[in-house]
Protein backbone atom coordinates (compact mmCIF):
# COMPACT_ATOMS: atom_id res chain seq x y z
CA UNK A 1 0.00 0.00 0.00
CA UNK A 2 1.24 3.53 -0.70
CA UNK A 3 2.40 5.51 2.29
CA UNK A 4 -0.41 7.75 3.51
CA UNK A 5 1.20 9.22 6.64
CA UNK A 6 1.53 12.73 5.21
CA UNK A 7 -1.93 12.91 3.63
CA UNK A 8 -4.50 15.21 5.31
CA UNK A 9 -7.46 12.93 5.85
CA UNK A 10 -9.89 10.57 4.14
CA UNK A 11 -10.53 12.44 0.90
CA UNK A 12 -6.80 12.75 0.08
CA UNK A 13 -6.06 9.18 1.18
CA UNK A 14 -8.86 7.80 -1.01
CA UNK A 15 -7.53 9.65 -4.06
CA UNK A 16 -3.98 8.41 -3.45
CA UNK A 17 -4.80 4.82 -2.49
CA UNK A 18 -8.25 3.88 -3.83
CA UNK A 19 -7.72 0.13 -3.29
CA UNK A 20 -7.21 0.51 0.47
CA UNK A 21 -9.95 -1.19 2.52
CA UNK A 22 -12.23 1.43 4.07
CA UNK A 23 -15.26 -0.34 5.56
CA UNK A 24 -16.06 -3.92 6.49
CA UNK A 25 -19.81 -3.65 7.00
CA UNK A 26 -22.02 -5.59 9.41
CA UNK A 27 -22.72 -8.20 6.70
CA UNK A 28 -19.02 -8.65 5.93
CA UNK A 29 -19.08 -6.72 2.64
CA UNK A 30 -16.00 -4.61 1.91
CA UNK A 31 -15.88 -1.09 0.48
CA UNK A 32 -12.55 0.38 -0.59
CA UNK A 33 -11.46 3.96 -0.04
CA UNK A 34 -11.91 4.69 -3.74
CA UNK A 35 -15.42 3.22 -3.86
CA UNK A 36 -16.38 5.07 -0.72
CA UNK A 37 -15.08 8.41 -2.01
CA UNK A 38 -16.99 7.98 -5.27
CA UNK A 39 -20.23 7.38 -3.35
CA UNK A 40 -19.52 10.25 -0.95
CA UNK A 41 -18.99 12.64 -3.88
CA UNK A 42 -22.20 11.50 -5.57
CA UNK A 43 -24.19 12.05 -2.36
CA UNK A 44 -22.59 15.49 -1.88
CA UNK A 45 -23.79 16.45 -5.38
CA UNK A 46 -27.19 14.92 -4.60
CA UNK A 47 -27.59 17.02 -1.47
CA UNK A 48 -26.72 20.18 -3.38
CA UNK A 49 -29.25 19.20 -6.05
CA UNK A 50 -31.85 19.21 -3.27
CA UNK A 51 -30.90 22.79 -2.45
CA UNK A 52 -28.45 22.21 0.40
CA UNK A 53 -26.15 25.19 0.92
CA UNK A 54 -23.41 25.93 3.42
CA UNK A 55 -24.83 26.13 6.96
CA UNK A 56 -27.92 24.02 6.23
CA UNK A 57 -28.80 20.95 8.29
CA UNK A 58 -29.26 17.37 7.06
CA UNK A 59 -30.30 14.48 9.31
CA UNK A 60 -29.94 10.72 9.19
CA UNK A 61 -31.94 8.00 10.92
CA UNK A 62 -29.52 5.27 9.98
CA UNK A 63 -28.11 2.11 11.55
CA UNK A 64 -24.40 1.56 11.92
CA UNK A 65 -23.05 0.81 8.48
CA UNK A 66 -21.72 2.25 5.25
CA UNK A 67 -24.70 4.58 4.67
CA UNK A 68 -24.07 6.36 7.97
CA UNK A 69 -20.39 6.75 7.07
CA UNK A 70 -21.30 8.15 3.65
CA UNK A 71 -23.64 10.78 5.11
CA UNK A 72 -21.01 11.93 7.59
CA UNK A 73 -18.33 12.29 4.92
CA UNK A 74 -20.62 13.81 2.28
CA UNK A 75 -21.94 16.55 4.57
CA UNK A 76 -18.43 16.97 5.96
CA UNK A 77 -17.04 18.28 2.67
CA UNK A 78 -19.82 20.68 1.62
CA UNK A 79 -20.25 22.79 4.76
CA UNK A 80 -23.38 21.20 6.22
CA UNK A 81 -24.40 20.37 9.79
CA UNK A 82 -25.23 16.67 10.01
CA UNK A 83 -27.54 15.33 12.73
CA UNK A 84 -27.34 11.57 13.40
CA UNK A 85 -30.66 10.60 15.02
CA UNK A 86 -31.08 7.76 17.50
CA UNK A 87 -33.13 5.10 15.72
CA UNK A 88 -34.50 3.82 19.05
CA UNK A 89 -36.55 6.99 19.52
CA UNK A 90 -40.31 7.13 19.09
CA UNK A 91 -41.72 8.90 16.02
CA UNK A 92 -42.67 11.87 18.20
CA UNK A 93 -39.11 12.14 19.56
CA UNK A 94 -37.65 11.86 16.05
CA UNK A 95 -40.09 14.52 14.87
CA UNK A 96 -39.02 16.89 17.64
CA UNK A 97 -35.35 16.65 16.62
CA UNK A 98 -36.08 17.02 12.90
CA UNK A 99 -38.16 20.10 13.60
CA UNK A 100 -35.76 21.63 16.08
CA UNK A 101 -32.77 21.27 13.76
CA UNK A 102 -34.72 22.44 10.66
CA UNK A 103 -33.51 19.45 8.65
CA UNK A 104 -33.56 20.09 4.91
CA UNK A 105 -33.90 16.35 4.39
CA UNK A 106 -33.47 13.12 6.32
CA UNK A 107 -31.79 9.96 5.05
CA UNK A 108 -33.07 6.66 6.36
CA UNK A 109 -33.52 2.95 5.53
CA UNK A 110 -36.69 0.85 5.11
CA UNK A 111 -36.57 -0.40 8.72
CA UNK A 112 -37.02 3.14 10.06
CA UNK A 113 -38.74 4.83 7.12
CA UNK A 114 -42.23 4.23 8.52
CA UNK A 115 -41.46 6.04 11.76
CA UNK A 116 -39.71 8.88 9.92
CA UNK A 117 -42.56 9.39 7.44
CA UNK A 118 -45.00 9.80 10.31
CA UNK A 119 -43.25 12.99 11.36
CA UNK A 120 -41.43 14.32 8.27
CA UNK A 121 -42.84 15.74 5.06
CA UNK A 122 -42.70 13.11 2.31
CA UNK A 123 -40.47 15.24 0.14
CA UNK A 124 -37.84 15.40 2.88
CA UNK A 125 -37.46 11.63 3.36
CA UNK A 126 -34.80 10.00 1.24
CA UNK A 127 -32.05 7.39 1.28
CA UNK A 128 -28.41 7.26 0.27
CA UNK A 129 -29.08 5.49 -3.02
CA UNK A 130 -31.62 8.12 -4.06
CA UNK A 131 -29.24 10.96 -3.19
CA UNK A 132 -26.45 9.36 -5.22
CA UNK A 133 -28.54 8.39 -8.26
CA UNK A 134 -27.40 10.02 -11.48
CA UNK A 135 -24.77 12.20 -9.78
CA UNK A 136 -21.09 12.49 -10.83
CA UNK A 137 -18.25 10.87 -8.91
CA UNK A 138 -16.06 13.96 -9.16
CA UNK A 139 -15.38 16.14 -6.12
CA UNK A 140 -17.95 18.91 -5.61
CA UNK A 141 -16.83 22.47 -6.29
CA UNK A 142 -16.30 24.92 -3.45
CA UNK A 143 -15.63 22.27 -0.82
CA UNK A 144 -15.73 23.36 2.84
CA UNK A 145 -15.68 21.48 6.13
CA UNK A 146 -18.98 20.56 7.77
CA UNK A 147 -19.73 19.63 11.36
CA UNK A 148 -21.76 17.01 13.18
CA UNK A 149 -24.50 18.32 15.48
CA UNK A 150 -25.36 15.76 18.13
CA UNK A 151 -28.48 16.04 20.23
CA UNK A 152 -27.97 15.58 23.95
CA UNK A 153 -29.90 12.87 25.77
CA UNK A 154 -32.44 15.22 27.27
CA UNK A 155 -32.41 13.75 30.80
CA UNK A 156 -33.27 17.22 32.13
CA UNK A 157 -35.80 18.20 29.47
CA UNK A 158 -36.07 18.15 25.69
CA UNK A 159 -32.80 17.30 23.94
CA UNK A 160 -30.83 20.14 22.44
CA UNK A 161 -28.48 20.21 19.49
CA UNK A 162 -24.86 20.96 20.34
CA UNK A 163 -23.88 23.23 17.47
CA UNK A 164 -20.41 24.42 16.57
CA UNK A 165 -19.34 27.00 14.04
CA UNK A 166 -18.37 25.80 10.57
CA UNK A 167 -14.70 26.26 9.63
CA UNK A 168 -14.19 28.52 6.63
CA UNK A 169 -11.81 26.05 5.02
CA UNK A 170 -11.63 22.76 3.15
CA UNK A 171 -11.61 19.57 5.26
CA UNK A 172 -7.93 19.06 4.43
CA UNK A 173 -7.09 22.26 6.30
CA UNK A 174 -9.02 21.21 9.42
CA UNK A 175 -8.50 17.46 9.78
CA UNK A 176 -4.76 17.52 10.64
CA UNK A 177 -5.44 19.39 13.89
CA UNK A 178 -7.89 16.71 15.01
CA UNK A 179 -5.68 13.79 14.01
CA UNK A 180 -2.78 15.44 15.87
CA UNK A 181 -5.01 15.79 18.94
CA UNK A 182 -6.02 12.11 18.83
CA UNK A 183 -2.37 11.18 18.50
CA UNK A 184 -1.54 13.18 21.62
CA UNK A 185 -4.45 11.75 23.62
CA UNK A 186 -4.67 8.16 22.38
CA UNK A 187 -1.37 7.49 20.54
CA UNK A 188 -3.35 6.89 17.32
CA UNK A 189 -1.30 7.35 14.16
CA UNK A 190 -1.88 7.27 10.40
CA UNK A 191 -1.25 3.93 8.74
CA UNK A 192 -2.74 0.50 8.27
CA UNK A 193 -4.70 0.31 11.53
CA UNK A 194 -8.07 -1.41 11.95
CA UNK A 195 -10.78 0.25 14.05
CA UNK A 196 -13.65 -1.80 15.49
CA UNK A 197 -17.00 0.00 15.81
CA UNK A 198 -18.94 -1.47 18.74
CA UNK A 199 -21.44 1.29 19.65
CA UNK A 200 -24.18 3.25 17.84
CA UNK A 201 -22.74 5.98 15.65
CA UNK A 202 -25.52 8.39 16.54
CA UNK A 203 -23.54 9.02 19.73
CA UNK A 204 -20.66 11.44 19.65
CA UNK A 205 -17.66 9.32 20.63
CA UNK A 206 -18.36 6.25 18.44
CA UNK A 207 -19.18 8.57 15.55
CA UNK A 208 -16.09 10.74 15.95
CA UNK A 209 -13.74 7.77 16.33
CA UNK A 210 -15.19 6.14 13.22
CA UNK A 211 -14.61 9.27 11.16
CA UNK A 212 -11.12 9.89 12.41
CA UNK A 213 -10.16 6.27 11.86
CA UNK A 214 -10.81 6.91 8.16
CA UNK A 215 -8.94 10.22 8.31
CA UNK A 216 -5.97 8.20 9.64
CA UNK A 217 -6.21 5.67 6.80
CA UNK A 218 -7.53 2.89 9.02
CA UNK A 219 -10.14 0.27 8.10
CA UNK A 220 -13.51 0.38 9.86
CA UNK A 221 -14.87 -3.00 10.96
CA UNK A 222 -18.47 -2.51 12.04
CA UNK A 223 -19.84 -5.03 14.54
CA UNK A 224 -23.50 -5.92 13.90
CA UNK A 225 -24.15 -5.40 17.63
CA UNK A 226 -22.22 -5.78 20.84
CA UNK A 227 -21.93 -9.40 21.94
CA UNK A 228 -18.82 -10.26 23.96
CA UNK A 229 -17.77 -13.31 22.00
CA UNK A 230 -18.66 -11.76 18.63
CA UNK A 231 -16.40 -8.80 19.42
CA UNK A 232 -13.52 -11.08 20.41
CA UNK A 233 -13.95 -13.06 17.18
CA UNK A 234 -13.88 -9.86 15.09
CA UNK A 235 -10.74 -8.66 16.88
CA UNK A 236 -8.97 -11.91 16.06
CA UNK A 237 -10.26 -12.27 12.48
CA UNK A 238 -9.50 -8.69 11.37
CA UNK A 239 -6.43 -8.13 13.57
CA UNK A 240 -8.11 -5.08 15.09
CA UNK A 241 -5.63 -2.53 16.40
CA UNK A 242 -7.96 -0.01 18.04
CA UNK A 243 -11.55 0.28 19.24
CA UNK A 244 -13.84 2.46 21.32
CA UNK A 245 -15.83 0.75 24.07
CA UNK A 246 -17.70 1.54 27.28
CA UNK A 247 -17.21 0.01 30.75
CA UNK A 248 -20.35 -2.14 30.56
CA UNK A 249 -18.78 -3.97 27.63
CA UNK A 250 -15.66 -4.68 29.67
CA UNK A 251 -17.77 -6.02 32.53
CA UNK A 252 -19.69 -8.35 30.20
CA UNK A 253 -16.50 -9.66 28.58
CA UNK A 254 -14.93 -10.36 31.97
CA UNK A 255 -17.94 -12.55 32.77
CA UNK A 256 -17.04 -14.93 29.94
CA UNK A 257 -15.66 -18.26 31.17
CA UNK A 258 -11.83 -18.41 31.16
CA UNK A 259 -11.80 -21.07 28.47
CA UNK A 260 -13.84 -18.81 26.15
CA UNK A 261 -11.56 -15.85 26.75
CA UNK A 262 -8.49 -17.98 26.02
CA UNK A 263 -9.98 -19.06 22.69
CA UNK A 264 -9.36 -15.69 21.01
CA UNK A 265 -6.14 -13.90 20.09
CA UNK A 266 -6.41 -10.22 21.02
CA UNK A 267 -2.69 -9.48 20.78
CA UNK A 268 -3.23 -7.09 17.84
CA UNK A 269 -4.92 -4.53 20.12
CA UNK A 270 -2.83 -1.42 20.73
CA UNK A 271 -5.45 1.12 21.82
CA UNK A 272 -8.88 0.48 23.30
CA UNK A 273 -10.39 3.84 24.17
CA UNK A 274 -13.19 4.04 26.70
CA UNK A 275 -15.47 6.82 27.87
CA UNK A 276 -19.21 7.52 28.45
CA UNK A 277 -19.38 6.25 32.05
CA UNK A 278 -17.18 5.75 35.08
CA UNK A 279 -15.25 2.47 34.91
CA UNK A 280 -14.85 0.60 38.21
CA UNK A 281 -11.17 0.16 39.04
CA UNK A 282 -11.48 -3.63 39.37
CA UNK A 283 -13.11 -3.91 35.93
CA UNK A 284 -10.46 -1.81 34.19
CA UNK A 285 -7.66 -3.65 35.98
CA UNK A 286 -9.21 -6.98 34.96
CA UNK A 287 -9.25 -6.02 31.27
CA UNK A 288 -5.63 -4.82 31.39
CA UNK A 289 -4.61 -8.04 33.12
CA UNK A 290 -6.17 -9.83 30.13
CA UNK A 291 -5.36 -7.53 27.17
CA UNK A 292 -2.29 -5.77 28.48
CA UNK A 293 -1.81 -2.01 29.05
CA UNK A 294 -3.93 -0.91 26.08
CA UNK A 295 -6.81 0.98 27.75
CA UNK A 296 -6.90 4.71 27.03
CA UNK A 297 -9.54 6.71 28.85
CA UNK A 298 -10.91 10.15 28.38
CA UNK A 299 -13.53 12.24 30.11
CA UNK A 300 -15.66 14.92 28.55
CA UNK A 301 -19.10 15.41 27.04
CA UNK A 302 -20.77 16.12 23.74
CA UNK A 303 -20.38 19.81 24.61
CA UNK A 304 -16.81 19.83 25.91
CA UNK A 305 -15.42 17.04 23.67
CA UNK A 306 -12.30 15.38 25.16
CA UNK A 307 -11.43 17.49 28.20
CA UNK A 308 -9.29 15.02 30.21
CA UNK A 309 -7.34 11.97 29.10
CA UNK A 310 -5.15 9.29 30.65
CA UNK A 311 -2.89 6.71 29.04
CA UNK A 312 -2.53 3.16 30.39
CA UNK A 313 0.66 3.51 32.42
CA UNK A 314 -0.44 6.77 34.04
CA UNK A 315 -3.70 5.10 35.06
CA UNK A 316 -1.88 2.06 36.47
CA UNK A 317 0.16 4.47 38.58
CA UNK A 318 -3.04 6.24 39.77
CA UNK A 319 -5.93 3.75 39.52
CA UNK A 320 -9.28 5.48 39.17
CA UNK A 321 -8.13 8.71 37.53
CA UNK A 322 -9.66 9.93 34.27
CA UNK A 323 -6.53 11.91 33.51
CA UNK A 324 -5.17 15.41 33.22
CA UNK A 325 -6.53 18.18 31.00
CA UNK A 326 -6.17 17.35 27.31
CA UNK A 327 -4.08 19.64 25.07
CA UNK A 328 -5.71 23.07 24.86
CA UNK A 329 -7.92 22.56 27.95
CA UNK A 330 -7.86 24.10 31.41
CA UNK A 331 -9.73 22.78 34.45
CA UNK A 332 -11.01 24.09 37.79
CA UNK A 333 -12.89 22.55 40.72
CA UNK A 334 -15.34 24.98 42.29
CA UNK A 335 -17.73 24.81 45.23
CA UNK A 336 -21.33 26.07 45.13
CA UNK A 337 -20.15 29.64 45.78
CA UNK A 338 -17.65 29.53 42.94
CA UNK A 339 -14.59 29.21 45.19
CA UNK A 340 -11.73 27.12 43.83
CA UNK A 341 -11.19 23.89 45.76
CA UNK A 342 -7.76 22.65 46.90
CA UNK A 343 -6.35 19.31 45.70
CA UNK A 344 -8.28 16.35 47.09
CA UNK A 345 -11.48 18.31 47.78
CA UNK A 346 -14.50 17.45 45.60
CA UNK A 347 -16.48 20.11 43.80
CA UNK A 348 -18.12 20.88 40.47
CA UNK A 349 -15.81 20.34 37.48
CA UNK A 350 -15.36 23.25 35.06
CA UNK A 351 -13.36 23.17 31.83
CA UNK A 352 -12.31 25.79 29.29
CA UNK A 353 -10.97 25.56 25.75
CA UNK A 354 -10.88 28.04 22.93
CA UNK A 355 -11.24 25.27 20.33
CA UNK A 356 -14.30 23.50 21.80
CA UNK A 357 -16.83 26.32 21.85
CA UNK A 358 -20.45 25.44 21.25
CA UNK A 359 -23.99 26.68 21.62
CA UNK A 360 -27.26 24.86 22.15
CA UNK A 361 -29.27 25.32 18.98
CA UNK A 362 -32.15 27.78 19.48
CA UNK A 363 -31.53 27.98 23.23
CA UNK A 364 -29.19 30.80 24.27
CA UNK A 365 -30.61 30.60 27.78
CA UNK A 366 -29.50 27.02 28.24
CA UNK A 367 -26.14 27.84 26.68
CA UNK A 368 -25.63 30.66 29.18
CA UNK A 369 -26.83 28.56 32.11
CA UNK A 370 -24.21 25.88 31.40
CA UNK A 371 -21.37 28.40 31.58
CA UNK A 372 -19.59 30.37 34.27
CA UNK A 373 -17.95 33.01 32.13
CA UNK A 374 -15.74 31.08 29.70
CA UNK A 375 -15.94 27.93 31.82
CA UNK A 376 -18.30 25.03 31.05
CA UNK A 377 -19.64 22.60 33.66
CA UNK A 378 -20.24 19.04 32.35
CA UNK A 379 -22.35 18.41 35.47
CA UNK A 380 -20.01 16.09 37.37
CA UNK A 381 -18.42 16.22 40.80
CA UNK A 382 -14.75 15.40 41.13
CA UNK A 383 -11.40 16.46 42.56
CA UNK A 384 -7.86 17.03 41.31
CA UNK A 385 -4.88 15.47 43.01
CA UNK A 386 -1.61 17.30 43.64
CA UNK A 387 -0.38 16.47 40.13
CA UNK A 388 -3.53 17.67 38.38
CA UNK A 389 -5.10 14.26 37.72
CA UNK A 390 -8.90 14.27 37.89
CA UNK A 391 -10.88 11.72 39.92
CA UNK A 392 -14.64 11.60 39.40
CA UNK A 393 -17.11 11.21 42.25
CA UNK A 394 -20.48 11.20 40.47
CA UNK A 395 -23.04 13.18 38.53
CA UNK A 396 -24.34 16.15 40.48
CA UNK A 397 -27.90 15.01 39.73
CA UNK A 398 -27.17 11.49 41.08
CA UNK A 399 -25.63 12.64 44.36
CA UNK A 400 -27.25 11.07 47.44
CA UNK A 401 -27.33 13.15 50.61
CA UNK A 402 -28.13 11.00 53.62
CA UNK A 403 -27.93 12.48 57.10
CA UNK A 404 -26.15 15.48 55.63
CA UNK A 405 -23.37 13.32 54.16
CA UNK A 406 -22.62 13.17 50.43
CA UNK A 407 -22.74 9.64 49.03
CA UNK A 408 -21.72 8.86 45.45
CA UNK A 409 -23.66 5.98 43.81
CA UNK A 410 -20.82 5.14 41.41
CA UNK A 411 -18.57 4.21 44.32
CA UNK A 412 -21.12 1.75 45.71
CA UNK A 413 -21.83 0.31 42.28
CA UNK A 414 -18.14 -0.27 41.70
CA UNK A 415 -17.88 -2.21 44.99
CA UNK A 416 -20.91 -4.39 44.23
CA UNK A 417 -19.75 -5.10 40.67
CA UNK A 418 -16.66 -6.80 42.09
CA UNK A 419 -18.92 -9.56 43.45
CA UNK A 420 -19.15 -12.49 40.99
CA UNK A 421 -22.91 -12.84 41.55
CA UNK A 422 -23.60 -9.30 40.24
CA UNK A 423 -24.14 -8.84 36.51
CA UNK A 424 -25.29 -5.23 36.76
CA UNK A 425 -26.30 -2.78 39.48
CA UNK A 426 -27.89 0.62 39.92
CA UNK A 427 -27.68 2.59 43.16
CA UNK A 428 -30.17 5.38 43.76
CA UNK A 429 -31.23 7.68 46.57
CA UNK A 430 -34.84 7.31 47.66
CA UNK A 431 -36.52 10.11 49.68
CA UNK A 432 -36.56 9.44 53.41
CA UNK A 433 -38.22 11.70 56.01
CA UNK A 434 -35.54 11.11 58.63
CA UNK A 435 -32.34 10.84 56.60
CA UNK A 436 -33.15 12.84 53.49
CA UNK A 437 -32.26 9.89 51.27
CA UNK A 438 -31.98 6.14 51.73
CA UNK A 439 -29.43 4.23 49.67
CA UNK A 440 -31.12 1.57 47.52
CA UNK A 441 -29.27 -0.93 45.32
CA UNK A 442 -31.09 -2.65 42.47
CA UNK A 443 -29.08 -5.69 41.45
CA UNK A 444 -29.24 -7.79 38.30
CA UNK A 445 -27.88 -11.19 39.38
CA UNK A 446 -25.31 -12.97 37.24
CA UNK A 447 -26.30 -16.17 35.51
CA UNK A 448 -26.69 -18.95 38.07
CA UNK A 449 -26.93 -16.60 41.06
CA UNK A 450 -30.07 -16.97 43.17
CA UNK A 451 -31.58 -13.70 44.45
CA UNK A 452 -32.73 -13.78 48.05
CA UNK A 453 -31.73 -13.15 51.67
CA UNK A 454 -28.58 -15.26 51.41
CA UNK A 455 -27.26 -13.30 48.43
CA UNK A 456 -28.22 -10.01 50.10
CA UNK A 457 -26.24 -10.92 53.19
CA UNK A 458 -23.30 -11.93 51.02
CA UNK A 459 -23.35 -8.64 49.13
CA UNK A 460 -23.40 -6.60 52.33
CA UNK A 461 -20.54 -8.65 53.73
CA UNK A 462 -18.68 -8.08 50.46
CA UNK A 463 -19.14 -4.30 50.87
CA UNK A 464 -17.78 -4.25 54.43
CA UNK A 465 -14.04 -4.06 53.61
CA UNK A 466 -14.58 -1.92 50.53
CA UNK A 467 -16.80 1.03 51.47
CA UNK A 468 -17.73 2.74 54.73
CA UNK A 469 -20.82 1.41 56.50
CA UNK A 470 -22.81 4.64 55.98
CA UNK A 471 -22.54 4.00 52.22
CA UNK A 472 -23.94 0.47 52.44
CA UNK A 473 -27.33 0.01 50.75
CA UNK A 474 -30.19 0.03 53.24
CA UNK A 475 -32.26 -1.87 50.70
CA UNK A 476 -31.13 -4.41 48.08
CA UNK A 477 -33.68 -5.55 45.53
CA UNK A 478 -33.26 -7.70 42.45
CA UNK A 479 -34.16 -7.05 38.82
CA UNK A 480 -33.97 -9.21 35.72
CA UNK A 481 -32.53 -6.28 33.77
CA UNK A 482 -31.56 -2.64 34.30
CA UNK A 483 -32.18 0.12 31.76
CA UNK A 484 -29.09 1.31 29.94
CA UNK A 485 -28.65 3.48 26.87
CA UNK A 486 -27.23 1.81 23.73
CA UNK A 487 -23.79 3.21 24.62
CA UNK A 488 -23.87 1.56 28.03
CA UNK A 489 -24.76 4.48 30.26
CA UNK A 490 -26.94 3.50 33.18
CA UNK A 491 -30.24 5.37 33.02
CA UNK A 492 -30.57 6.19 36.72
CA UNK A 493 -33.49 8.50 36.01
CA UNK A 494 -35.50 5.59 34.61
CA UNK A 495 -34.37 3.30 37.43
CA UNK A 496 -35.48 5.86 40.00
CA UNK A 497 -38.81 6.53 38.27
CA UNK A 498 -39.63 2.83 37.95
CA UNK A 499 -38.64 2.13 41.54
CA UNK A 500 -40.68 4.97 42.99
CA UNK A 501 -43.67 4.04 40.82
CA UNK A 502 -43.57 0.47 42.18
CA UNK A 503 -43.58 1.48 45.88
Amino acid sequence: MPGIEGLPGFYAIAAADPARRAVVDTDGSVTTYGELLALVNRVSHGLRARGAARGDVVAGVLPNGRDQVVMLLATGQIGLHYVPVNWHLTPAEIGYILGDCDALCVATVPAYAGAVRQVAAEGKVTDVAALAEGQPETAPAGRSAGAVMWYTSGTTGFPKGVQRGLPDAEPEAVVPLYTWFLGEVCDLEPGDGVHLVTSPMYHSSPCAHSMFALHLGHTLVIAPRFEPETVLELIERHRVTNAMMVPTMFHRMLQLPPEVRARYDVSSLAQVIHTAAACPVAVKQGIMDWWGPVLYEYYGSTESTIAFAVKPHDWLARPGTVGRPAPGFEARILDDEGEEQPPGTPGMIYVKSGSARFEYRKDPGKTAASMRGEWYAPGDIGYLDEDGFLFLCDRRTDLIISGGVNIYPAEIEAALLEHPAVADVAVIGVPDEEWGHTVVALVQPAKGAEPGPELTAGLLAHCAPRIARFKHPKVIEYRRELPRTPTGKLSRSRVREEYLASR
